[in-house]
């Protein structure tokens, strides 16, 4: 699949960093971690390399959870 990808031009180490930087800026170190089954020391590094913010993670999250009501439906407070 590799090579594949090569001859389309697709750079596989760039393509990865390029998605874990992104996952780094979204997420908080910790799920990073858990969820691609890296070390936590590991995943600390990609994000301070992506300046991630994930106070805007926990927000977002603290948002979906004060949207919902008891019985999990979502309501628009616009």
């Amino acid at each position: 699949m590799g090579e594949r990808l090569r001859k389309l031009g697709i750079r596989l180490a760039e393509a990865r960093s390029t998605a874990l930087l992104q996952l780094a800026t979204e997420l908080p170190a910790a799920i990073l971690a858990r969820t691609l089954g890296m070390d936590i020391t590991v995943a600390v590094k990609w994000q301070r390399a992506a300046a991630g913010d994930w106070a805007a993670y926990a927000a977002e999250i603290s948002r979906r959870a004060n949207l919902s009501d008891p019985q999990g439906e979502v309501h628009d407070r616009r």
